[in-house]
């Protein structure tokens, strides 16, 4: 049968790791001893408190449609909390609830983006905003990043690909994959430069709370023009070991937000109620949790780079933020290990999941085909084990 299907769906690519994703969990099912550095998600419990406010939504009937765009307590814990931690003023109607960060990205690129529209993108990204500017109808334009400069672009670099279909820019600080954090200058900077080309920032600050060696800015709080300009992402996923619930947000102009609003209502409807319910308490409640869950991420990112970094063949810059690193393997390219030549990223991953029995993500999914990235976002024992593994196959050749 001949399927006439979408061509802006059919041009949507999959995840280039779900090989390697597929195969380490069959192999964890035949009671393989694999070891995971995938991980895209904190290995802690959701906090209590969290936990028993959504049970106490379940117990008392919070099960039920809410407001297309969130629950107004939510909207208004999260003003408190952009004021609190971000010095940015909103009010509610600057404020959309959606199911994850995600999808706040997909409502934001939906609502601004008009079909051939450019949308710059740094490389290293994170795999899914290529695919998300496609679906919108724009096109991702890419700047290589280098890793003597953190992974981070600059003015000079963003004015080598603007043109006059430039419509946005993906600011990603925190970073996944790279954990690079904009400082205040170049933020100032690449503020500046938006604003005298009218160009939108979508700022996706979803590790914002993981920082360790650095303070985390939003870009909008430098001024007003840059603030009407730029739609803030963050969510609960990430700072409060929520990836289940599927909470994000987003504050935007409220002309911004009010677009997104309309898409999201004839899309997915509303967020999660009970999440929602949970995720007021998250925000406002205590937060001894998140810094405990903070600490113990700072203490896996060290050994970690430092093991790395002892590891002949492989290095890595220490990264400020988010819970990954980004491994440098082009000095094993090339290279033939266990009859295999090494030509890419991939070939890596295959050869380390075979041989160790170590699962790792393969830059290629990013963007970047000299690195393999490894998530912390997995217990020290994992780590040690999975670290170990890598240096003495790689070691050998």
């Amino acid at each position: 049968m001949n399927f006439n299907l979408s061509k802006k769906g059919l041009e949507i690519s999959p995840s280039i790791t779900l090989e390697i994703t597929a195969k380490a969990k069959a192999m964890k099912a035949q009671g393989i001893d694999v070891i995971g550095f995938g991980a895209g998600e904190p290995d802690f419990n959701t906090p209590e408190n969290i936990r028993r406010e959504g049970i106490r939504a379940i117990e008392e009937g919070l099960t039920r449609y809410t407001p297309a765009s969130g629950i107004i307590e939510l909207k208004e814990a999260v003003c408190k909390k952009l004021k609190k931690d971000n010095n940015l003023t909103y009010n509610t109607d600057n404020i959309i609830i959606s199911n994850g960060a995600k999808h706040a990205i997909f409502n934001a690129l939906m609502a601004i983006i008009n079909p051939g529209d450019e949308v710059i993108v740094g490389v290293p990204y994170w795999v899914s905003y290529p695919e998300l500017i496609k679906i919108s109808g724009g096109i991702p334009v890419y700047i290589k990043t280098k890793e003597e400069n953190d992974f981070k672009f600059s003015v000079s670099d963003l004015n080598k690909v603007l043109t006059n279909k430039t419509k946005a820019l993906i600011l990603n600080s925190p970073s996944n994959p790279t954990g690079a954090i904009y400082n205040e200058n170049e933020l100032k900077e690449i503020a500046s430069w938006a604003i005298e080309n009218n160009i939108f920032i979508i700022s996706d600050e979803i590790y914002e709370k993981l920082v360790y060696d650095d303070k985390h800015i939003s870009i909008a709080s430098l001024n007003e023009n840059i603030k009407n300009l730029t739609v803030v992402i963050n969510g609960m996923s990430k700072a409060y070991a929520m990836t289940g619930w599927r909470i994000g947000f987003a504050a935007a102009h409220e002309k911004i937000i009010k677009v997104m609003s309309n898409i999201q209502s004839h899309t997915t409807s509303n967020p999660c109620s009970i999440s929602q319910y949970a995720s007021v308490v998250g925000l406002i409640g205590d937060q001894s949790s998140v810094e405990e869950m903070k600490k113990q991420f700072e203490k896996r990112r060290n050994y970690m780079v430092e093991t790395i970094n002892s590891i002949r063949g492989l290095s890595c810059k220490k990264p400020k933020g988010a819970f990954y690193i980004m491994v440098n393997i082009t000095q094993l390219k090339g290279k033939t290990i266990k009859g295999i030549k090494i030509n890419n990223s991939l070939d890596f991953a295959k050869v380390l999941l075979d041989e160790c029995k170590v699962a790792v993500i393969p830059g290629i999914g990013f963007g970047d085909d000299n690195y393999i990235r490894l998530s912390y976002a997995t217990s020290m024992d994992n780590i040690k084990e999975g670290l170990k593994r890598i240096k003495d196959f790689v070691e050998q050749f």
